[in-house]
C-alpha cells in the first residue's frame, strides 16, 4: 500500500515502531475486566486527541464511523469509505503506543460477504493499524462477526440504535424490546465477538444484559449499568453543535477555540499581531 491509496494521496499508512514490541493491551485483557470497575472508551480520529485520550488513562479508543458527522460534515454515517477509516485508524494508531485501537468497519465494507468482510477487516489491522474491528447489527450480522473472528480478529459488536441503517427502522429512539436485544446479543456474543456497543437501549434493560452476557457491553445513552462507556470525543469535549441529549459535555473547546480565533483576528485588523 502506497500514500496514494489514502485519501488525497498524503497521508501515510500506519508504520510499526522500530526497536522493542510495543505492549498494547490486548482484546483478551479488555474481556478480562468484565464485571469489575467500569471501563472508559472515547472516540478518537486523528493524532492529537489519540494522544489526549492515552495521555488521559484511556486505553480503549475507537476510531468510529461517526468521524462522518464529527469531522467530514456528513448529515449520516453512511457516505463514509473503507479509505477514510484506514486513513484516520493509522492516524489514531500512530499517535499511541498502549491503548487498545478498535476501528469501525463501515458501511458496506462487511454486508456483501463473509469474505469482503473478512477482507476489509484484515485491512483495518494490517494498513490501519487497529486491533480490533467494530461492526453493526445482532442476528442478522452474526456471521459476518464470526468469520472475521474465525481468522484471529477480534471483533466488537454494536446493537440497538445502528447508526448506519438509524433510518431503515425507528430513527434514533430508545430500544425497548427486550426479548430481541437479548436475542441479538446472544447471537453477536456466540459468534465470538468479545465486546458489544449497547447504543440507545433502555437503561434497565441493558442492565439485564450486562447481567446475562460473558462479554463486555459498552454502553453509549443506555444508562449506568454496563461495564464500559463510551461517548464521541467531539460531544464530550463540546465541540460538535449536535451533541444527542445523553451526551455530557465535560468542556466546552469549541466556544474557547472560537474564542481565541476572535481574539487573533481582532489583533490582526488592529496590527497587534504580530508584534515588532
Amino acid at each position: 500500500m502506497t500514500s496514494n491509496d489514502l485519501p488525497n494521496g498524503d497521508a501515510r499508512p500506519y508504520e510499526p515502531a522500530k526497536g522493542p514490541a510495543l505492549r498494547r493491551i490486548t482484546a483478551g485483557a479488555i474481556k478480562r475486566r468484565k464485571g469489575g470497575t467500569p471501563v472508559p472508551m472515547v472516540t478518537a480520529y486523528d493524532t492529537p486527541f489519540a494522544q489526549f485520550a492515552e495521555e488521559a488513562g484511556i486505553d480503549w479508543i475507537l476510531v468510529g464511523d461517526s468521524l462522518g458527522n464529527v469531522v467530514l460534515g456528513y448529515d449520516e454515517t453512511t457516505p463514509v469509505t473503507m479509505e477514510q477509516m484506514l486513513h484516520h485508524t493509522a492516524a489514531v494508531t500512530r499517535a499511541t503506543s498502549r491503548a487498545h485501537i478498535v476501528a469501525d468497519m463501515p458501511f458496506g465494507s462487511y454486508q456483501v460477504s463473509d469474505e469482503e468482510a473478512v477482507r476489509n477487516a484484515i485491512r483495518l489491522i494490517k494498513e490501519g493499524g487497529a486491533q480490533s474491528v467494530k461492526l453493526e447489527g445482532g442476528v442478522y450480522e452474526a456471521q459476518r462477526v464470526r468469520a472475521i473472528a474465525r481468522v484471529g480478529i477480534p471483533v466488537v459488536g454494536h446493537i440497538g440504535v445502528t447508526p448506519q441503517t438509524a433510518g431503515l427502522g425507528p430513527g434514533y429512539r430508545k430500544r425497548t424490546h427486550r426479548d430481541r436485544l437479548l436475542e441479538d446479543a446472544l447471537a453477536v456474543q456466540e459468534a465470538g465477538a468479545y465486546a458489544i456497543v449497547l447504543e440507545v437501549v433502555d437503561a434497565e434493560i441493558a442492565r439485564e444484559l450486562t447481567e446475562q452476557l460473558a462479554i463486555l457491553t459498552i454502553g453509549i445513552g443506555s444508562g449506568p449499568h454496563c461495564d464500559a462507556q463510551v461517548l464521541v470525543i467531539h460531544d464530550l469535549l463540546g465541540m460538535y453543535p449536535h451533541s444527542p441529549p445523553f451526551a455530557t459535555r465535560f468542556a466546552e473547546i469549541g466556544r474557547a477555540a472560537t474564542e481565541a480565533l476572535r481574539e487573533y483576528a481582532n489583533a490582526v485588523k488592529r496590527a497587534a499581531f504580530p508584534q515588532a
